[in-house]
């Protein structure tokens, strides 16, 4: 969907379940999130700024992708969708969030999909209140997310796991059958 229709869409299909954003046509540019890099701010200052803070009208949303969607900066608006069930981040790096943040808002989520996000930090612990939904988990080529594998030997529902590229420790053979 173009941003232009955006808010109509809000209205029209207020029930919309899932969305993808993905990048932006050249010369165009979503409104800095909370504590941008400095750097980048200043660098697209003068392009038209679009308001990505519309997503937060969809609140039946059970998917969200964001597809190297540039994003610079916090935007905790984007972790309070308590439907949702899957959220995949790849390649929005100037994007700053914390596993932390997961916790609140997204109580449903079964699926956890994040590739190349240099700004993701936390430790998996904090996923542990997410521990009776979550299904999958791939965190791969996030350097700054810590912890023992083992904080997640005990979920219920999880299934498939991927943390290449963490800088998470642990030996798969500390997990008892």
């Amino acid at each position: 969907i173009k941003y232009d229709a955006m808010a109509a869409v809000t209205t029209a299909l207020p029930n919309l379940q899932q969305i993808t954003i993905a990048r932006l046509d050249i010369g165009h540019k979503y409104r800095d999130g909370e504590d941008p890099d400095e750097e980048m701010a200043a660098y697209d200052n003068n392009l038209p700024t679009l308001d990505i803070e519309i997503l937060s009208r969809f609140s039946k949303l059970r998917s969200l992708e964001l597809f190297g969607a540039p994003l610079n900066g916090r935007y905790p608006f984007l972790f309070n969708f308590p439907r949702l069930e899957k959220l995949r981040i790849r390649s929005c790096i100037y994007l700053k969030w914390d596993l932390e943040m997961l916790a609140a808002g997204l109580p449903l989520l079964k699926e956890l999909d994040c590739y190349d996000s240099q700004s993701l930090t936390g430790t998996i612990n904090s996923l542990r209140v997410l521990k009776d939904t979550l299904e999958k988990v791939t965190i791969f080529d996030c350097p700054h997310v810590e912890g023992n594998m083992m904080d997640l030997a005990d979920f219920p529902c999880l299934k498939d796991l991927d943390l290449f590229g963490t800088a998470v420790t642990g030996d798969i053979r500390d997990i008892e059958k």
